[in-house]
């Protein structure tokens, strides 16, 4: 039944997710677009969110399950009320809310305008907030799961990244303050932990040498680069067994005990980095990553691009 709370066992837990549904914000492209077909696959009926709906519909068409597209910005709590209006009288009450819409700007502190700054954080940060406050009465009456997409920006800041990465640790934050107070209404929240991605934030990083340098300087299997697609399988299986903790890789869960290391780590390798490069160069202003305007048609304050609407 539709909005029905999550049922599981031992065995195939994805299975049991057939015939719930989930919305998903920043749903047009990316690991977002990439979710909301790996749970489509899997017998869920997908709300899709997002800032443009043409490729909305385009990834809507795709799916083998009933779906809507719903345009909302994740900043505006009208239109994500609205959305969620919707959602419950065309889909059913949703069981599963992945809070997955972000946008990442790189350059220096200074050289980034205060509105675009702020502009990351209204949307990694606020607009997971909005999601939540909209969609928690479907998640109480479903006794649903709440997924909070973060990214291993959470573990240790990188300089040239203070939106992104105060933004994404304090995604985390508040998803870890939320869980505590939903659980005796029945609602499981999760953090999902993403690390490099192939999605259009990451296009064009051998331009931001910090980035470039903290990467290098990863074991093997932590430079490694992974799909959309292989992501989204691993956030399915976390939301089919409600899990707190997703690892995109997974062993990424090894890392959590070392990350009071993190944070001095990459300040070395950036300062490093840093001091090589001539001054002013090559950050004489701030950058959105992956910006294009096939991914949104209108230009945020302070920035000469537009942003994506999916996390890396």
């Amino acid at each position: 039944m539709r909005g029905a709370p999550v049922a599981r066992t031992d065995h195939a837990p994805e299975e049991h997710l057939r015939g719930l549904v989930a919305v998903v914000t920043g749903a047009a492209r990316g690991v977002g677009c990439a979710l909301a077909r790996s749970l489509s696959d899997v017998g869920v009926h997908v709300a899709l969110l997002g800032r443009t709906e043409p490729s909305l519909r385009e990834v809507a068409a795709s799916l083998p399950t009933p779906s809507i597209c719903v345009e909302s910005d994740v900043t505006d709590r009208t239109a994500l009320a609205h959305a969620a209006r919707r959602v419950e009288a065309e889909l059913g009450q949703a069981s599963i809310v992945v809070a997955n819409a972000g946008i990442a700007v790189s350059g220096p502190f200074d050289q980034t305008s205060a509105e675009l700054w702020q502009q990351v954080v209204d949307v990694n940060l606020t607009g997971s907030a909005n999601t939540a406050r909209a969609f928690l009465p479907q998640l109480i009456s479903t006794h649903g799961y709440f997924l909070q997409v973060a990214s291993t920006a959470a573990f240790g800041s990188a300089p040239m990244m203070s939106a992104y990465c105060a933004s994404k640790a304090g995604a985390e934050s508040f998803a870890l303050a939320l869980r505590g107070e939903v659980h005796p209404h029945g609602v499981q929240v999760g953090i999902a932990y993403v690390h490099w991605t192939g999605t259009d934030m990451l296009m064009g990083i051998d331009d931001h040498p910090v980035l470039t340098a903290l990467r290098r300087h990863q074991p093997g299997p932590a430079r490694r680069v992974h799909t959309p697609d292989q992501v989204a399988r691993w956030l399915t299986h976390g939301i089919a067994q409600r899990t707190p903790h997703i690892y995109a890789p997974p062993w990424l869960r090894w890392c959590q005990p070392l990350r009071p290391l993190f944070p001095t780590l990459v300040a070395r390798v950036a300062r490093r980095e840093l001091q090589a490069s001539p001054s002013g160069t090559p950050f004489s202003r701030a950058e959105v990553l992956g910006a294009s305007e096939r991914a949104d048609r209108r230009s945020y304050p302070g920035s000469h691009t537009s942003p994506p609407s999916d996390p890396c």
